[in-house]
C-alpha cells in the first residue's frame, strides 16, 4: 500500500465515508441529501479506484455489499444469548392482565414502551470494533443460520457503526409492500407462482444462495434490541433506541412511552388505524417494560421475557362466495383468472374481485363456482383467495373449466417453457392490442390523461388505431366519431396525446410493453444509454452490465428490437415527434409535474369504495400532494368517504374544501 499515491488513498477513504454517509441519509433516515445520479457518480469513481488498487478494498466499502460468490449453503451459528419468542395478547383484557401482573410483581411505578411489531424475519447482527462480522437468522432461538453475505445486501444495515464498539444487535428484516407488489406483478408476467406475502418473500429472499438474487428483493430492516454487556447497556428500551440511532442503525419511529393500560390501548388503536397506510407490514404492537433494571428484575420464562408481550391484530380475512371466474388477456398474451364474488368489506374497502393468479393456483386450492371462500389482501394491497370452505360445498359442485381457447380471439392457448401461465400467442389478438395500448397510455408510462381503456376500446372498434403509433396520427375530429364524445372531450384527448410527446425516454421504453421490462428497469436502462438508438444498438451484455438488470431483461430487450416491426414502430414514433432521449427526470418528478394536487396538503377520512386509504395516499403523493393525518388551517383539501367523522366536522368549521369520492376520482 506504501507504493500507492497518498492522494489516491485519501480519496478512496473520502469516497467511502461520503457514500456510507449518504446511504445512511437515504436508507436509514429517509432524508436523501443528493440525487441518485450524484450518488452513482461517486460510486463509480470509488469502484474504478478499487479496481485499479484492489489492496485498498475494505469490508465496509459500499462496493462490497453484494458478493459474486455463490454460497454452497448456510452454516449453523449459536447465539450468544437466546433470541426469545414473545407471549401474545389478543384483546384489551389480556393487555390489562399483563400490565397488572407486571405492576404487582415490581410493586413500584412502571412505564411501558410500545412499538410496532414488524412482520418480517428476526435477525441478529454482530459487530466487532464497529465492523459487521456476522449476521444470523433466529432459527430455533438458540441456534440460527449464518446469512452474513445476504444481510450485507440490505442497504439500511450499516457495514460499519459510527463507533468502534463490540455489540450484538437484534431486529427484523422485511420486504416493503411496494417491492412485494412489483415482485408479484413481475412473477405473474413471467408465469411464475406468486409469493404469498411480504414476510415469506423476505424469508425466502434471505435464504437465497446467490447474494445478487437477494439484492433484487430490495429488503430493508429495523433494529429494536441488543445483547447487553458491560460495554453496551442502555438503561431503558427508549435509551436503547436512541443508542441504536446514534450508532447509525435504523429504528422505527412509531413508538410511545405509556403509563397505563388505557394509554397502551389508545396507541394500539391509533396504529391499527394507521396500519394500511404504512409502507411495510405489521401484525401487532409489542409492549415492553421500559426500564432495563425492571426488565432484569422480571426475568424470563423458558421461552419468553416476562417483561414483554405482543398484542396481535386480528387477521384481516373475509368470507364470501365465488359467483363466476373471468379470464382476461394481458398485453403479453397471459390469460389470467379473476374470481367475481359477492361484495364484502376487507381492510377498509369493498372487494368483489380477487386474483386467482393461474391454473396451478386454482387446482391447488380446488376453487369452484358457488364455493364459500376466505380472502385477504396480499401485502395489504391485492385481494386474493387463500382457502376454500370445503365443508360448505354441495355434492353437485364441479371443478372449474380451464379454457383451451383465447376468450377474445378464440386462438389456441399454450404453455411456454413449462410456465404455469397459459398464453394466447396470436399477435393480432384484439385483447392484447387493447391491453398494450392501455399500458402505453397509463400513468407510469406515457401518462396520456383521459385516454384510458374505455376510450381505446372505442378507437379500436372504430378502426381508428391498430397500434400505439396510430394514437399520434389522430385529429380532434377522429374522436368526435366515438360514441358519446363531445367537442370538449375530443379536444382534451387530442391535447393529452400531443403533450405526451415530451415525456422522457424511460416512460416510452416502459410503455412499449417489452416483456419483463418494468418501470424501474426502464429508468435504469434509459439513464445508462440516454437515447432510444443507443438502447437498440446495445448488446445483451452491455444492458446486463447495469446494476439491477438481469439476463432475462437484457435478452428480452434485444429480442424485441431484433424484430423489424419494432424498428418500424420506433421510426413512426420518431416521425410524429416523440422524444426519444432521456431527460434526466425521475418518474416521480414527472408524475408530480403540473398536477392539480402538486404542493397541496390533503387529509383522507372515511371509507371509499374504489381505494383504501393507503392506496389513495400513494396516488396523491405520486401527484405531488402532502398527505397528513389531521385537519388544520394548513390543510387544503379533505377527501371524505363514507362514515367520515370528526375530521369532516373540523374541516367544515375551518372552511376547508371537501371532496367526496366522485370528486376525488374525477381529479385523479
Amino acid at each position: 500500500m506504501s507504493n500507492i499515491d497518498q492522494s489516491i488513498q485519501d480519496r478512496v477513504m473520502e469516497l467511502r465515508d461520503l457514500l456510507n454517509h449518504h446511504a445512511h441519509q437515504y436508507y436509514v433516515l429517509d432524508q436523501p441529501k443528493i440525487s441518485d445520479q450524484e450518488y452513482d457518480i461517486l460510486y463509480r469513481e470509488l469502484e474504478t479506484l478499487e479496481e485499479t488498487h484492489p489492496e485498498l478494498i475494505t469490508e465496509d466499502s459500499p462496493t462490497q455489499r453484494v458478493g459474486d460468490q455463490i454460497l454452497e449453503g448456510f452454516t449453523k451459528v449459536a447465539h450468544s444469548q437466546p433470541m426469545y419468542s414473545l407471549d401474545n395478547s389478543f384483546n384489551g383484557e389480556e393487555v390489562a392482565s399483563f400490565v397488572d401482573r407486571v405492576k404487582k410483581q415490581l410493586n413500584e411505578p412502571v412505564s411501558f414502551l410500545c412499538e410496532c411489531k414488524i412482520d418480517g424475519l428476526a435477525i441478529a447482527l454482530t459487530y466487532e470494533n464497529g465492523q459487521l462480522v456476522r449476521g444470523a437468522t433466529r432459527g430455533d432461538g438458540t441456534v440460527g443460520e449464518d446469512i452474513t453475505t445476504n444481510l450485507r445486501t440490505i442497504k439500511s444495515i450499516p457495514l460499519k457503526l459510527t463507533e468502534n464498539i463490540n455489540a450484538e444487535i437484534r431486529g427484523e428484516a422485511y420486504m416493503p409492500k411496494a417491492v412485494f407488489r412489483e415482485l408479484n406483478e413481475d412473477r405473474d408476467e413471467k408465469g411464475l407462482v406468486p409469493l404469498a406475502n411480504p414476510r415469506n418473500a423476505a424469508a425466502g429472499g434471505l435464504r437465497q444462495l446467490d447474494p445478487k438474487e437477494v439484492a433484487k428483493r430490495q429488503l430493508s430492516a429495523f433494529m429494536y434490541g441488543a445483547v447487553y454487556t458491560d460495554e453496551f447497556q442502555p438503561d431503558s428500551q427508549e435509551g436503547l433506541f436512541e443508542t441504536l440511532g446514534n450508532l447509525g442503525l435504523r429504528t422505527n419511529s412509531l413508538r410511545r412511552n405509556c403509563e397505563t393500560t388505557e394509554e397502551i390501548l389508545s396507541f394500539i388503536e391509533e396504529i391499527a388505524e394507521l396500519r394500511q397506510e404504512l409502507p411495510y407490514e405489521i401484525d401487532g404492537v409489542v409492549i415492553k417494560v421500559n426500564s432495563t433494571r425492571q426488565q432484569d428484575a422480571l426475568g424470563f420464562t423458558v421461552r419468553a421475557p416476562r417483561w414483554a408481550t405482543a398484542y396481535k391484530f386480528k387477521a384481516e380475512v373475509a368470507t364470501t362466495t365465488v359467483q363466476e371466474v373471468e379470464w382476461t388477456v394481458g398485453r403479453t398474451g397471459v390469460v389470467t383468472p379473476t374470481a367475481i364474488m359477492d361484495p364484502v368489506t376487507l381492510a377498509g374497502s369493498v372487494v368483489q374481485r380477487a386474483t386467482l393468479h393461474n391454473v396451478d393456483f386454482i387446482e391447488s386450492l380446488d376453487v369452484r363456482l358457488g364455493d364459500s371462500v376466505q380472502i385477504h389482501k396480499a401485502g395489504d394491497i391485492i385481494p386474493e383467495i387463500i382457502s376454500v370452505n370445503i365443508e360448505e360445498r354441495t355434492e353437485t359442485s364441479e371443478p372449474l373449466e380451464i379454457p383451451k381457447e383465447c376468450p377474445v380471439c378464440q386462438s389456441e392457448l399454450v404453455r411456454l417453457n413449462e410456465e404455469v401461465a397459459i398464453r394466447c400467442v396470436n399477435p393480432l389478438c384484439p385483447a392484447q392490442k387493447l391491453a398494450l395500448i392501455s399500458h402505453f397510455t397509463s400513468r407510469n408510462a406515457m401518462n396520456i390523461v383521459g385516454v384510458g381503456e374505455k376510450v381505446i376500446a372505442k378507437l379500436l372498434t372504430a378502426g381508428l388505431v391498430q397500434d400505439i403509433a396510430d394514437l399520434y396520427y389522430l385529429e380532434e375530429a377522429d374522436f368526435l366519431q366515438l360514441p358519446s364524445t363531445k367537442e370538449k372531450s375530443a379536444a382534451k384527448f387530442y391535447q393529452a396525446i400531443q403533450d405526451s410527446k415530451e415525456q422522457s425516454l424511460e416512460r416510452l421504453l416502459f410503455g412499449l410493453g417489452i416483456r419483463h421490462v418494468g418501470a424501474k428497469a426502464a429508468r435504469l436502462i434509459a439513464q445508462k444509454f440516454k437515447s432510444m438508438q443507443n438502447i437498440i444498438d446495445a448488446t445483451p451484455e452491455e444492458i446486463e452490465a447495469i446494476e439491477g438488470i438481469g439476463p432475462m431483461i437484457s435478452q428480452s430487450i434485444s429480442q424485441y428490437f431484433e424484430e423489424e416491426a419494432a424498428i418500424l414502430l420506433i421510426n413512426r414514433l420518431e416521425e410524429v415527434g416523440i422524444n426519444l432521449n432521456y431527460l434526466g427526470q425521475s418518474v416521480e418528478d414527472i408524475e408530480a409535474q403540473d398536477s392539480f394536487w402538486s404542493g397541496k396538503t390533503v387529509v383522507l377520512t372515511g371509507t371509499m369504495e374504489k381505494y383504501t386509504r393507503s392506496e389513495a395516499k400513494k396516488i396523491l403523493e405520486g401527484k405531488g400532494a402532502s398527505v397528513t393525518g389531521s385537519v388544520s388551517k394548513k390543510t387544503d383539501i379533505l377527501v371524505a368517504g363514507e362514515s367520515a367523522g370528526s375530521k369532516l366536522t373540523k374541516a367544515q368549521d375551518l372552511g376547508i374544501e371537501v371532496f367526496d369520492e366522485s370528486q376525488f376520482l374525477e381529479r385523479i
